[in-house]
C-alpha cells in the first residue's frame, strides 16, 4: 500500500465510502513500482464536481510522485467511482513503462525475455 495518499475535494465532499474506495484502488499501485521507489512514493488525489450543461460531471485527477518522475492521470465521467477506475487503469499503463525503464537488468535471460515480450 502507498503510505502517503492525500485526498482533496474541489466543490465535492468525499464521503467515507468514496475515500475508502480511492485508498483501495490507488493504494495498490505500489506493486507496479520498483522496490527502491516504494518507500518515497506518494499520491495526491483531487476529486472535483463540475457543473455542465448536460448535468453534473465528476473528475478525478491523480498525481504520483516517484523518484525522478511525476506521473499524472485524469478523467471525468458521470460517476466518481467510475472515474477513479479509469484513472487507475491509466496509471497502471504508465507505471509499467516507468518500471521497465527504471528497473535494473538482471542478466542476459531477463534481456532475452524482454525482447521476446516485445516481439510477441
Amino acid at each position: 500500500m502507498i503510505e502517503h495518499i492525500e485526498i482533496t475535494g474541489v466543490r465535492y465532499t468525499a464521503d467515507e465510502t468514496t475515500r475508502k474506495y480511492v485508498i483501495k484502488k490507488i493504494g495498490r499501485l505500489d506493486k507496479y513500482v520498483p522496490r527502491h521507489a516504494r518507500k518515497t512514493m506518494r499520491a495526491e488525489v483531487v476529486l472535483k464536481e463540475v457543473n455542465r450543461a448536460n448535468g453534473n460531471k465528476y473528475e478525478c485527477d491523480v498525481k504520483l510522485v516517484l523518484p525522478g518522475k511525476i506521473i499524472n492521470a485524469a478523467d471525468s465521467t458521470m460517476n466518481m467511482l467510475a472515474a477513479v477506475d479509469i484513472v487507475d487503469a491509466k496509471l497502471v499503463q504508465q507505471l509499467h513503462k516507468y518500471k521497465e525503464t527504471n528497473e535494473p537488468e538482471k542478466g542476459w535471460r531477463a534481456r532475452i525475455a524482454r525482447i521476446k515480450q516485445h516481439i510477441g
